[in-house]
């Protein structure tokens, strides 16, 4: 089968590999229809986190199924199935509690797996034309329509961006009325915008430097901050109280919920083709109001081979944990659990209230991989979220 590989730092081709076969009765083989690119992919793919050559990319899988082993009873050929990025069990004693991304038996010595994915585990990833699934019962959700059709690309994003987005939200403890800042536009931060508005926020800003990204911001209702044009901070304070605080609140011009899209590779405000891993997380320590929430949902990776300045080899950075605690603010941070929240959002998609598609800006086959991995990681032609097309 055709599959999209790691050959080393800013270089993936597609090479025939050996088909995916079932290797357990648990298992089941799905015939990929779409197979989404993802900001942890360039992680890989910009040789930081350690990904060996030869890795299979891609964790963001829709298709039909094709095969299933024996003990397999809740899927069959011919369903149409989105598997969560990451594996799990179903039935350890951290699934049982919903808590899937730590689940206790899919990856002995260890906690949690996904696909294509350095030190999560053995898993192929899914840019290519067919994926085992092990403990297909628990990993695949099934969903209605046919492969092409209009929910296609808010299908496949139930597999991990539209279920991080919303994950976002719940770290950051986001209600009804809450004014929420989002600090990146990439599609998790988009859709963390996206949830937000959904779950009822009164105000929410996207923090970002990409136009277009900014511009997808603005259609999901959120007040897009460039942070080219001045602090963001002091930005979003001016715009609340232009708009004008309730009484009593005149010192309560920040957020009740911050959300960090970004993780380990944001940017530096006044260079921004520079890194600086701690200014997201400083910046939503100044502007979230006391007793709020920040929830950090970007990827703070546990080994950096090429640390910013500000950064380290082990992952660590400095974090103002002093303002943090001194105002009360709680933190929520952590891999999602997908299976939470899959079939909520499989249904906000099918009832018209959620539209995560469109963040989708690019299409192409697996042949078209290297270059939108090349576009993706330099932020150019528009792309904000790229789906492969097997």
């Amino acid at each position: 089968m055709k599959a999209v590989v790691y050959d080393g730092t800013r270089r993936v081709s597609v090479h025939e590999v050996e088909d995916a076969a079932l290797l357990e009765p648990t298992d089941a083989l799905v015939r990929i229809t779409s197979s989404a690119l993802c900001g942890t992919d360039l992680h890989m793919y910009d040789g930081r986190t350690g990904a060996e050559p030869g890795l299979v990319l891609g964790h963001e899988p829709l298709g039909l199924v094709e095969r299933t082993g024996a003990a397999v009873t809740r899927v069959g050929r011919g369903d149409r199935v989105v598997m969560p990025t990451h594996l799990f069990c179903g039935v350890c004693p951290n699934c049982a509690r919903g808590l899937t991304a730590a689940c206790s038996r899919i990856r002995p010595g260890a906690f949690g797996a996904a696909y294509g994915y350095a030190g999560m585990g053995p898993y192929r990833g899914a840019q290519a034309e067919l994926l085992r699934v092990p403990y297909a019962d628990a990993n695949c959700v099934t969903l209605p329509g046919e492969p092409g059709d209009r929910y296609e690309d808010a299908f496949v994003l139930l597999a991990d961006a539209f279920v991080t987005g919303w994950h976002a939200t719940e770290l950051a403890r986001v209600g009804p009325g809450d004014t929420v800042a989002v600090f990146g536009a990439g599609a998790i931060g988009l859709l963390a915008a996206h949830s937000a508005v959904i779950r009822g926020a009164g105000q929410v800003y996207v923090v970002d430097h990409i136009a277009e990204r900014l511009a997808v911001a603005a259609e999901f209702g959120a007040v897009p901050v460039d942070f080219t044009d001045g602090d963001p901070v002091r930005r979003i304070r001016e715009h609340r109280r232009e708009r004008g605080l309730p009484p009593g609140e005149e010192g309560m011009d920040g957020v009740d919920c911050g959300i960090d899209a970004v993780g380990f590779q944001a940017r530096d405000r006044e260079t921004p083709g520079r890194e600086n891993p701690r200014q997201v997380v400083d910046d939503l320590a100044r502007l979230v109001n006391p007793a709020g929430s920040l929830g950090v949902a970007g990827v703070f990776a546990a080994k950096d081979l090429d640390p910013a300045p500000e950064g380290h080899h082990d992952g660590s950075i400095r974090v103002p944990w002093a303002t943090l605690f001194d105002k009360g603010v709680h933190v929520g941070f952590g891999r999602t659990h997908d299976r939470r929240y899959t079939r909520l959002l499989r249904d906000l998609v099918l009832n018209g209230r959620a539209q995560p598609e469109k963040v989708v800006t690019h299409h192409g086959s697996l042949a078209d991989a290297p270059g939108l991995y090349d576009a993706f990681d330099r932020r150019a032609d528009g792309i904000v979220k790229a789906v492969l097309r097997p």
